[in-house]
């Protein structure tokens, strides 16, 4: 994880120096605070198991635990953010718990919040700090009044022991956890793709080769219509109808190139990215080096990613070179493409990397961007390798 130079990072933080600096100072706030907040969640924990335990033999014994514990939630959560600014602890947020309506009724909701083990942690946190929190503000006081020469490290070594109780109490339940979270954000993200992907056919179709060809059948029922009078008038009617047949059957052609393009189905990543590169407005140079194909999906959305970043070369970076390097790495899918064009490619300035790298995250991919101001642009892409099916079991 990279840190901006002014938060130290949390599993080495900054060396104690004599002088009271900031970050000692942000410390020794900390430190202070530990008492009243100690005392508050103290008081919340006891309470939440005082009284959902006590009544946990009632009807409304375990919903008062389960709200209980999405309470202690909400206190795991200043703490982490207590932590972030004071400490410069940085522990992702864990995911949300659902709703009762999400979870399909009471009970489910009821066992939902039972079972989390981030309301249980973040109880056991608040309950534990009361002894750590009276010994910690009593000896900063005394520390700052008889013993400030060497404040600075004992001060450190105290925030160590909350960084520590932080990293291992507050984070989000597991890497399973975690995984769940971003698999739910990355479905979304597919079925946006998908449903503009889909919107973007359709407006294709209609404006495009469907108007076009309505027009064709216009044309085609004039000639009809003057063949017998004006045998002249409809051979040239039928010829401009031929010329929009081959035009209309072109657009067709790209539009199934752009849904997915034979060439890459019939010949593989090396054939249809050089076909896309031949199209492009500079130079490219393209190197493939595979062992095997990928999975039919992987290689799909490898295509369309060195698709649009070379459409991104045409369009925006006035390089006059550009290259595009493919290969694999144990069981991930690399993709490098570079341009010498002025650079300053952002992934929210409008040149679709943005979607890129949202397209590639839903995959469990990578999108690295490098472009300072006068170039060169380079893009790095990863894809996770997925050994292609054999012909007979995709016909099954």
């Amino acid at each position: 994880m990279t840190m901006s130079p002014s938060v130290p990072d949390p599993d080495r933080p900054p060396p104690a120096l004599l002088a009271l600096d900031r970050w000692t100072w942000r410390e020794i706030a900390h430190l202070l605070f530990n008492l009243p907040m100690a005392i508050a969640g103290f008081v919340y924990a006891i309470l939440v198991i005082a009284v959902g335990v006590g009544l946990s033999v009632t009807v409304i014994g375990l919903p008062v635990l389960v709200a209980g514990l999405r309470g202690a939630r909400v206190l795991g959560r200043v703490e982490r953010g207590r932590a972030r600014s004071l400490l410069g602890v940085r522990i992702e947020e864990p995911s949300p718990l659902p709703s009762g309506r999400q979870e399909g009724g009471v009970f489910p909701w009821l066992w939902s919040g039972l079972k989390d083990p981030v309301g249980w942690r973040s109880l056991l946190y608040a309950f534990v700090r009361l002894p750590w929190g009276v010994l910690t503000s009593a000896v900063t006081l005394v520390s700052l009044i008889v013993l400030w020469p060497v404040l600075p490290f004992i001060v450190r070594g105290l925030t160590a022991a909350d960084r520590a109780m932080v990293r291992g109490l507050l984070p989000p339940s597991d890497e399973l956890e975690r995984r769940i979270a971003e698999l739910e954000s990355d479905r979304g993200v597919v079925v946006d793709t998908a449903a503009a992907d889909l919107r973007r056919i359709e407006r294709d179709l209609h404006d495009g080769a469907q108007a076009r060809l309505v027009a064709l059948a216009m044309g085609l029922g004039l000639a009809k219509e003057k063949l017998t009078d004006d045998p002249e008038a409809a051979a040239r009617m039928v010829d401009e109808a031929h010329g929009e047949i081959k035009v209309a059957l072109q657009e067709l052609r790209d539009l199934a190139r752009g849904i997915h393009p034979a060439v890459l189905t019939a010949r593989g990543l090396d054939a249809a990215l050089s076909a896309i590169a031949s199209r492009c407005t500079v130079p490219v140079n393209v190197s493939v080096d595979l062992p095997g194909r990928p999975a039919e999906a992987i290689e799909g959305i490898a295509y369309f990613t060195v698709s649009e970043l070379l459409q991104n070369v045409s369009k925006h970076s006035g390089a006059r070179s550009a290259s595009v390097e493919v290969w694999r790495a144990s069981d991930r899918l690399l993709i490098k493409v570079t341009d010498d064009g002025s650079g300053g490619a952002r992934m929210g300035g409008g040149s679709g990397m943005a979607g890129l790298a949202e397209r590639l995250g839903a995959v469990d991919g990578l999108f690295v961007l490098d472009s300072p101001v006068g170039g060169p642009t380079a893009v790095t892409a990863e894809l996770p390798w997925r050994d292609r099916a054999p012909a007979g079991s995709r016909a099954s």
